[in-house]
C-alpha cells in the first residue's frame, strides 16, 4: 500500500493522540499551520505566532488576526496560548481578549532545566501566583 506522506503524518498524529498525547498547532496563523490542519487533526491547542502578538498593539491588522484566533480557538473548544508575550500590556490586552495562557519573557527567561523545578516551587508558594495545570490530571 502507499501513502501520501500527508497520510502518514495524520496516522502518526492520531496514533499520539490516541495514546494521551496532547496536540498543540505551534505558531498558528504563519507557515503550515492553516485552517485545514484543524479540520484534518484533532488538536487541543493553538499557539499565536509570537509576531502577531509582538505587533497587535500598533498594528490593527494583527490585532485582528489575535482577536480572531483567540475566537475561533474557543469556539472549537481549544486552549489558546499567545508566545512571546514581552509586556504587562500584550499580558492584558491577551487576557481582555479571553487568551487566558500565555508565555514568553515576560513571565521567564529561558532557563537551565536544574532551575525549573525551585522556580515552579517558588510560584505555587507565592500568595500572588496562580499556577494551574493544562490538564485535569495535573499530568502537564
Amino acid at each position: 500500500m502507499v501513502l501520501s506522506e500527508l497520510e502518514v503524518i495524520d496516522e502518526v498524529l492520531s496514533a499520539l493522540r490516541d495514546l494521551g498525547v496532547q496536540l498543540s498547532v505551534d505558531d498558528f496563523g504563519t507557515g503550515y499551520s492553516s485552517f485545514t490542519f484543524l479540520t484534518r487533526i484533532p488538536v487541543h491547542e493553538v499557539k499565536i505566532d509570537r509576531s502577531f502578538v509582538r505587533t497587535m498593539a500598533d498594528a490593527p491588522t494583527a490585532a485582528a488576526i489575535v482577536n480572531a484566533t483567540v475566537d475561533l480557538g474557543h469556539r472549537l473548544g481549544l486552549r489558546v496560548v499567545a508566545e512571546g508575550v514581552e509586556t504587562a500590556d500584550q499580558r492584558a490586552a491577551l487576557a481582555a481578549l479571553g487568551c487566558s495562557a500565555a508565555q514568553g519573557y515576560h513571565f521567564f527567561k529561558p532557563m537551565p532545566a536544574d532551575k525549573i523545578v525551585a522556580v515552579l516551587r517558588s510560584l505555587l508558594d507565592s500568595a500572588q501566583a496562580q499556577v494551574f495545570p493544562l490538564r485535569a490530571d495535573g499530568a502537564s
